[in-house]
């Protein structure tokens, strides 16, 4: 056997995405480069670790036991690096969030001046919807979570980061004006909505619930930035989180129609499990969070607050 530390690590990454495009993507790496790789751990196993059927991966049983070894191995070598850094007198350690991916415009604002004090940390940062990013917390996965929709079934304690406001958005060719309407505009508007289990759609469903909307759902897309577009180019209007078109607004391609009860407002929430044991890392981020969380809304954000 002579398998590397870097084979062990695009292995790991294959079978946590399932795909060795994904896998490619999240370690920087050429996918030809990622299959290769592979290859050669796998040859030096007489037992398949993946195979394909259809044009789908599947990580085989025997797969999934090296899988859990090498992540063994993979956090070993972390905890040497850390300890390393920690003998010198530097804070070290892994800081995991997920965030809910409306998230990615308000996050990064929280954790540059934090990284940049402890240059010993590494970030993990999950990307992805609200019910996934609910799932990695539930399995303490991560350290800290961030929602704008708290959620029912789990005991987590919060602290509040910034206002969270979604605004009626079309393309800059609308034919609406920016007069004040009511709430039946939305007989006549196509929506496109986000899809089941995003916080953005958990919250345009309840308005619209609440307020009995008769609306025309248009079409269903799978990221912020997809719906972005679609509204760009004239395929309907969106209930849009305001943090994520600031540039879309300034350069003139979405523009806010003005209606009467909106902005609909929620709060972007850091989130923990209740009763979770901090690492030195975790403990840190969360003091530097209580103390600068003021700062960093007026330095950063003072655009939005002006909405």
């Amino acid at each position: 056997m002579n398998y590397t530390l870097h084979q062990l690590q695009i292995f790991l990454k294959v079978t946590q995405t399932q795909s060795i495009t994904k896998a490619a993507e999240e370690l920087h790496l050429t996918q030809p480069a990622v299959s290769i790789q592979l290859k050669n751990l796998q040859d030096q196993f007489d037992i398949p670790l993946t195979e394909i059927v259809g044009r789908k991966l599947y990580v085989t049983d025997f797969g999934k036991e090296i899988a859990a070894a090498a992540e063994n191995i993979v956090n070993q070598v972390y905890e040497i690096n850390f300890k390393t850094t920690a003998y010198k007198g530097q804070l070290s350690g892994r800081l995991k969030l997920s965030v809910v991916s409306t998230g990615k415009y308000v996050m990064p604002y929280f954790l540059t001046d934090f990284l940049k004090q402890h240059p010993g940390i590494e970030l993990v940062l999950d990307v992805t919807n609200k019910a996934k990013v609910l799932k990695s917390l539930e399995k303490n996965e991560v350290d800290f979570s961030l929602v704008s929709v708290l959620p029912e079934q789990l005991s987590v304690e919060k602290i509040e980061l910034l206002q969270n406001k979604l605004y009626l958005v079309g393309n800059a060719s609308s034919a609406l004006r920016s007069q004040l309407y009511d709430k039946t505009i939305f007989n006549a508007l196509p929506l496109i909505y986000r899809e089941p289990g995003s916080g953005t759609r958990h919250v345009m469903e309840k308005f619209i619930e609440r307020n009995k909307l008769p609306v025309q759902k248009k079409m269903e897309l799978t990221s912020n930035e997809a719906v972005k577009q679609a509204v760009i180019a004239g395929l309907g209007y969106s209930i849009m989180p305001l943090i994520g078109i600031k540039n879309e607004l300034n350069n003139g391609d979405l523009k806010i129609i003005p209606v009467r009860g909106f902005p609909i407002k929620s709060i972007w929430n850091l989130i923990w499990l209740k009763g979770k044991s901090f690492s030195p890392v975790a403990k840190s981020y969360l003091a530097h969070i209580k103390a600068e969380k003021q700062r960093i809304i007026e330095e950063r954000f003072e655009w939005y607050e002006q909405y």
